[in-house]
């Protein structure tokens, strides 16, 4: 497969790393594609798929030329989705592919199927705390929010607080507590490094090629 990795940062350049371990042709854009300016038809036609780690402004300029041109797109950044359905659209309207995630980390999807079945329990409340590093732009996190949304789902009355911290390098803390007058439950996931991450876009990208279409990763990482 061929692949395009938007983005050089420390999970960007981690996703190129996993890509060639596992046999694939890969290409880094970073500064050379400032407002999405290298993301032309000549570009993209050579790729299997892109994988966006940027930053919300630029992820949403990078959606929006790959989608434009039917390709496929992973996008590991967060950040940008008061943008989703704008994107969705897109990919359907020019036969794309859009697979995105608020976390990559398989361990994290199990994190969020256990968050359902703690938020299922009557007579709790529920509380989120997430830590990252200080470069993190996003505030909560993609994934407190998609535990948030998940909770509210089931509890719909419930008010599910977000603590979020930024220290340090830290690639990853999330705790949910469930408390009720007689116990409390709480579920961590800890990220060591970024490596998870990229290994879970790795295999997203591999899944989405020769596919159309918009897909959530929380809906397909049992396939992989």
């Amino acid at each position: 497969m061929l692949l395009l990795v938007l983005g050089k940062g420390k999970t960007g350049s981690i996703v190129a790393q996993v890509a060639r371990e596992r046999g694939h042709s890969v290409r880094v854009l970073d500064r050379e594609n400032s407002g999405a300016s290298a993301l032309t038809a000549p570009l993209l036609a050579q790729f299997d798929v892109i994988v966006d780690f940027t930053n919300p402004e630029a992820a949403v300029e990078n959606i929006r030329a790959c989608l434009a041109l039917g390709a496929r797109i992973v996008v590991g950044t967060t950040g940008w989705y008061d943008r989703l359905n704008e994107m969705k659209a897109l990919a359907i309207r020019r036969n794309g592919a859009l697979l995105y995630g608020t976390n990559f980390s398989l361990g994290v999807q199990s994190l969020f199927k256990i968050a359902a079945d703690l938020a299922a329990l009557k007579g709790y409340s529920y509380s989120i705390e997430e830590t990252h590093h200080t470069a993190k732009l996003d505030a909560p996190s993609g994934t407190a929010l998609t535990l948030k949304e998940i909770i509210l789902a089931a509890q719909p009355e419930a008010k599910v607080e977000i603590v979020s911290k930024r220290e340090g390098d830290l690639s990853g803390l999330h705790v949910v507590t469930a408390k009720s007058a007689s116990d409390t439950l709480t579920v961590t996931h800890e990220s060591f490094d970024r490596r998870g991450f990229a290994e879970g876009a790795v295999l997203a990208a591999e899944w989405l090629a020769g596919k159309t279409g918009t897909f959530d990763f929380r809906e397909i990482f049992e396939q992989l």
